[in-house]
This record gives C-alpha cells, structure tokens and sequence, in this order.
C-alpha cells in the first residue's frame, strides 16, 4: 500500500473517531429529544464511513456491503424516532 494512502486512511480514521465522539457527548446531552435524534443518525452515519474506509484500506467487498446495512438500519431507526417525536408511538 502506497504510504500516501496508508497515512490518509490514518488520519480520516482518527477524524471520524473524533466526530463520533463528539455526537455521542450530544447524544447524552442533547437538550432536546431532537438534538439526540439528529446525533445518532450522525452516528450512524460516521459509524458507515469507518466501515467504508476499512474496506479500502483491506481491500474487501465485504466492508461494503457492511456499510450498506448500516445505512439502512440507520435510516430505518431515524425514521422510527422521528415518528416516535411526532405521534408519540411506532407503530398504529
């Protein structure tokens, strides 16, 4: 691996290490239920990208279809929250 892409993939990890941390400290904080709705869906979102750079820097097709299942439960629990936040249940 090119020492370039090795040193990238470092330090794009440590960011997005970084930016989770600081949602999760908004997601314990938040003040309102919607800063904590917006804070996981961030995680979720951070949480694919790591995966995502961990299937270039390994090479495998795998990592990809891992980052896609998050994707999806991510939308799928953001949207469960925020009729949660509107009507007060999931499901009718």
């Amino acid at each position: 691996m090119n020492p370039l892409l090795h040193g990238s993939i470092l330090a794009t990890l440590f960011a997005y290490g970084l930016a989770m941390l600081l949602c999760l400290w908004r997601l314990l904080r938040g003040p309102r239920a919607q800063d904590r709705v917006l804070a996981l869906d961030t995680i979720y979102a951070i949480g694919m990208l790591i995966v995502l750079v961990a299937g270039i820097r390994y090479a495998s097709q795998m990592y990809f279809e891992a980052a896609l299942l998050i994707a999806l439960f991510g939308f799928v629990g953001t949207a469960a929250m925020a009729k949660f936040l509107l009507r007060g249940e999931v499901i009718e």
